[in-house]
C-alpha cells in the first residue's frame, strides 16, 4: 500500500502559526518583502524555501527588487525544517516550495494537489565526524548518520553510499530534521556521519567536519520548484513573473558569483565560514525533470518502503512555465 500524506499534518493546521514563528521567518536576514505599489491589494505568492543553495536565487529577486521589475508581490518564508514547510504548504498557507521528487510523489500518492513547476540547483554530499578513524566513504558501513528521512537528503547519500558498496540496510539512518542540529551532532561525534545540502555542507566542512563525498558529476538531480495546482491555475501569470525574476537572478549569479560572497552571509543568512569557501553552483534555465528522473525517486522510495503507489510521472509535471524558455 502507498504511503498517505500524514492526516496529522492537516489536522494540525489550526497550530500552523505556532510552528512557523518557531520554524521559520518570514523572511530572509536583513531582505525585506518587495511589494510594488500596484500589487499592495494583491496577495503575494507566498513561497517556502529552505537555508540552502537552492533557494539563494529567489532571496537574490527579493533583496534586489527583481520580483518588483516584474510586477509580481513575492513573500519568501525560510524554514529550518522541511517537515514544518510541508505542513505549511498542506495547510494552504503556502502557494509553492523549494523541495523536491520525493516529497512531490509522495503529495501526489496523498492525492494533494501540486505539481512540479521545474528542477531546482543545488549540491548535496556526506560530512563525516573529526573522530571517524577511516575517513573514506566506504568506512560508513554499520555507522550513524544523520539525515532527514524521506526527502532529498537521504536519496542523494543512498545513491553516494551506493557507489561505495553501501547498500540501503548497511548503514543507520538518523533523523535529524534540523540541519544546524545535524551539523553539531556530526562535530562533536554524536554522529559518524551526516547528508547535508550546500552551503551547510561547506559550512560543516569548514568547522572541522571531513567532506567525504558530494553530488558534483553524478546524475543526481531531484530538487524542484512545487506549486499547488489551484495557484497555477488561478494566478499563472503571477506564477511566470515570479519565475522571470527568478532566472534573472539566477543569470545574475552565475554571471558573476564572486559578487554574491557577501550576500550569502550578510543578506541570506548563511554561516560566516562559507562566504569564502562556497562553490558556487551553476544555475540552470527552468526546466522539469526527466520522467527517467522520476522513476528512479518512485523506485527508492519503494526500495525504501516509504511508498509503492503506482503514480504516472507526468502527471506530476506542470509544462506551462518552463514552455517561456
Amino acid at each position: 500500500m502507498g504511503r498517505p500524506v500524514n492526516k496529522t499534518l492537516l489536522l494540525g493546521a489550526a497550530l500552523l502559526a505556532a510552528a512557523l514563528l518557531g520554524g521559520c521567518t518570514r523572511e530572509p536576514p536583513q531582505a525585506k518583502a518587495v511589494r510594488p505599489p500596484q500589487a499592495e491589494a494583491v496577495r503575494p505568492l507566498r513561497i517556502g524555501i529552505m537555508p540552502d543553495v537552492d533557494s539563494l536565487p529567489l532571496m537574490v529577486a527579493e533583496a534586489e527588487g527583481l520580483f518588483a521589475a516584474e510586477q509580481v508581490a513575492v513573500e519568501l518564508l525560510l524554514f529550518q525544517n522541511p517537515n514544518e514547510r510541508s505542513v505549511a504548504f498542506q495547510a494552504g498557507q503556502l502557494d509553492g516550495i523549494i523541495s523536491d521528487l520525493a516529497n512531490a510523489a509522495q503529495f501526489a500518492a496523498g492525492g494533494f494537489d501540486s505539481k512540479i513547476t521545474s528542477l531546482t540547483d543545488g549540491r548535496y554530499g556526506v560530512a563525516g565526524s573529526p573522530a571517524l578513524a577511516d575517513k573514506r566513504l566506504e568506512g560508513l558501513r554499520g555507522k550513524r548518520i544523520g539525515l532527514s528521512a524521506g526527502t532529498l537528503i537521504q536519496y542523494t547519500l543512498d545513491i553516494q553510499l551506493a557507489a561505495a558498496g553501501i547498500g540501503l540496510e548497511d548503514y543507520e539512518p538518523v533523523p535529524v530534521p534540523q540541519m544546524p542540529l545535524r551539523i553539531e551532532m556530526v562535530l562533536t561525534g554524536q554522529l559518524e556521519a551526516v547528508s547535508l545540502p550546500e552551503p551547510l555542507l561547506t559550512a560543516a566542512v569548514e568547522r572541522g567536519a571531513v567532506l567525504l563525498s558530494t553530488t558534483d558529476g553524478t546524475d543526481i538531480d531531484a530538487g524542484v520548484l512545487l506549486f499547488r495546482g489551484a495557484a497555477l491555475d488561478s494566478r499563472l501569470d503571477a506564477v511566470r513573473a515570479f519565475y522571470r525574476a527568478y532566472y534573472r537572478a539566477a543569470e545574475q549569479i552565475n554571471a558573476n558569483p564572486g559578487a554574491y560572497r557577501d550576500f550569502l552571509v550578510e543578506k541570506a543568512g548563511f554561516a560566516a565560514e562559507v562566504r569564502d569557501a562556497y562553490r558556487f553552483v551553476r544555475y540552470r534555465k527552468p526546466t522539469l525533470p526527466t520522467v527517467e528522473q522520476i522513476n528512479r525517486v518512485l523506485v527508492w522510495l519503494k526500495a525504501r518502503g516509504i511508498q509503492d503507489t503506482v503514480l504516472n510521472p507526468e502527471a506530476l509535471l506542470d509544462q506551462r512555465i518552463v514552455a517561456e524558455w
